[in-house]
């Protein structure tokens, strides 16, 4: 894994942690600047941390991503968070990682 993928890794760990929430993730743009994000659950509103993370990088301009990663539970992203990351980074990378950050799986 490249230290620019390793720091994303860590950037959605330390979200998680600071939040308490079930996921963390964090994604690059093409500019190389990163947003990090955690689960949102509101009674009206519920988004995964990579969406939240994606949303992000939209509000702030970002025209594609180089890269994106979950830390969850799970062994896999869910369709609906590839899905916006593909929305605006058709080629980005999705790391999956586990709680304690080693790489479950890459989704290109």
């Amino acid at each position: 894994m490249n230290p620019e993928d390793a720091k994303i890794i860590t950037l959605a760990r330390s979200a998680r942690a600071r939040a308490g929430a079930a996921e963390g993730a964090a994604v690059r743009d093409e500019n190389g600047r990163t947003y990090s994000a955690t689960t949102v659950e509101l009674p009206s509103l519920k988004l995964t941390a990579l969406q939240v993370a994606v949303a992000m990088a939209v509000s702030s301009g970002a025209e594609d991503l180089e890269a994106a990663a979950v830390v969850t539970a799970a062994d896999t992203a869910r369709p609906g968070d590839v899905s916006a990351v593909r929305d605006l980074g058709a080629k980005a990378a999705i790391l999956v990682a586990a709680p304690d950050g080693s790489l479950r799986t890459t989704l290109t």
